[in-house]
């Protein structure tokens, strides 16, 4: 093959490595157009290319050009990488939220198909005493009056867990809103409909019991309970949404690739939002077990709380990590 030829057919190759190693050199995300692990295959392929070069005796600029691609992809593949805590508090600090404003889009879609059921059935519920049991049986909004009661003295905890202590309970809730969170994701792979579907239902039962305990007159131990988590689990169950959209995109609008191919480059694409969710959980988790429940704070000072956690949240969202290769 004439020197011409060969490159004109392989240069589309040394042009994505070229930019997968720029990125990776300049310790940016490579773009989503050639992530980092296709780097071993470019790598094993251009290996061959510089290897063909020389046994064919090319030009002296090409083989230097293919060995320098080389040189500096065996760096990158075999240079040191942090140890995990480094990456995890990179990841923490900057790459769950560049992930998420990547995907800003989704992230507001699935907002508004939870928050805005949420709000509707809360009025709702706020002005018809009788409508949450459209959507709860009355065994269920009964124990939902309990665990609110003003007399209670762990609020949010049935009459059955009154004594399970703190350390119980924040598993208990570990379990139950990841399991939230992960069946949101999950379900976006039957076509979105899925994950529609769980984050309108969850709007709905949680807008529903909050305009209840509401009018009933239950407000202040509902609203001061909830108020200190709510930012961190809310919100990561909204992530967790746009994370299964993002599944759904793949299989209804695939663009050039196959589904499947798709499917795999978006999955990638949610697995920071999804891990990031789930970390948000545990740490609502947290708050939950050995904040909110307690009876003893004033109610003032977990609103005061609540309100330093929602706007810390939409802070570390909407501003960590910005710069050094923020694709928002």
């Amino acid at each position: 093959m004439r020197q011409h030829a060969f490159e004109r057919a392989n240069e589309a190759t040394w042009g994505r490595i070229r930019t997968l190693l720029d990125a990776l050199e300049a310790k940016r995300r490579p773009g989503a157009d050639v992530p980092v692990q296709q780097l071993p295959r470019l790598l094993r392929t251009v290996s061959g290319h510089y290897a063909l070069a020389r046994s064919r005796g090319y030009s002296p600029g090409l083989i230097r050009e293919l060995h320098q691609l080389v040189r500096r992809g065996y760096r990158q593949l075999y240079r040191v990488r942090p140890a995990w805590p480094r990456q995890l508090l990179d990841f923490a600090v900057a790459g769950f939220p560049r992930a998420l404003r990547r995907h800003a889009g989704l992230f507001w879609l699935a907002s508004a198909l939870f928050f805005g059921p949420m709000l509707a059935m809360g009025l709702a519920c706020a002005n018809d005493d009788a409508l949450i049991y459209s959507l709860l049986s009355a065994d269920q909004v009964s124990q939902y009056e309990s665990m609110y009661d003003p007399t209670n003295a762990r609020l949010g905890r049935a009459a059955d867990r009154q004594d399970t202590d703190d350390l119980m309970m924040f598993g208990f809730y570990v379990r139950n809103n990841v399991g939230i969170a992960f069946r949101v994701f999950a379900w976006g792979l039957v076509l979105g409909a899925g994950s529609l579907f769980v984050l309108a239902t969850n709007g709905l039962f949680t807008g529903g019991v909050a305009g209840h305990l509401t009018q009933l007159g239950y407000g202040t131990p509902f609203w001061s309970f909830v108020s200190g988590h709510s930012a961190l689990e809310l919100t990561a169950i909204a992530i967790a949404g746009a994370a299964g959209l993002l599944l759904a995109k793949a299989l209804l609008a695939p663009g050039r690739r196959s589904r499947l191919a798709a499917l795999r480059a978006n999955a990638a694409e949610a697995l920071p939002l999804i891990a990031g969710a789930m970390g948000m959980l545990v740490l609502a988790a947290v708050v939950e077990a050995f904040w909110s429940s307690n009876a003893a704070i004033a109610p003032q000072v977990k609103y005061l709380a609540g309100a330093a956690g929602w706007m810390l949240v939409a802070a570390y969202l909407g501003l960590a990590g910005r710069g050094g290769g923020d694709a928002a």
